[in-house]
């Protein structure tokens, strides 16, 4: 019923910026948090970073001081800028999001998009 997409990944320089995008469409719903996840092959899944529905952030420490995840609630958008990034940044990374949906809560993830920071 929820549709995210994930936009922005590419390749990037280490210490170059990125600017990652997830959309939320597809019925109404409200959006509670929202987060970002990585996976790179062979390495298990991890959370990123995630904002609550009151704006409050978490990071993974390993990104904290670089990574800032923001929402645009207007937009159904959530983002996750960035900055310094490291050949240990290299992975697919998923936007999730937790929505109510004709009263029920459900996760949804996107298909992912691919961030590559060359060595």
């Amino acid at each position: 019923q929820v549709q995210l997409v994930e936009s922005g990944g590419g390749l990037v320089q280490p210490g170059g910026p990125l600017r990652l995008s997830c959309a939320a469409s597809g019925g109404i719903f409200s959006i509670n948090a929202m987060g970002w996840y990585r996976h790179a092959p062979g390495k298990q899944r991890q959370l990123v970073a995630i904002i609550t529905s009151a704006g409050s952030t978490h990071y993974t420490g390993s990104v904290k001081g670089r990574f800032t995840i923001s929402r645009d609630n207007a937009k159904n958008t959530g983002y996750l800028q960035m900055n310094s990034l490291k050949p240990e940044d290299t992975a697919n990374y998923y936007c999730n999001a937790d929505v109510t949906i004709d009263g029920q809560r459900r996760d949804y993830w996107g298909q992912g998009t691919q961030v590559t920071v060359s060595s």
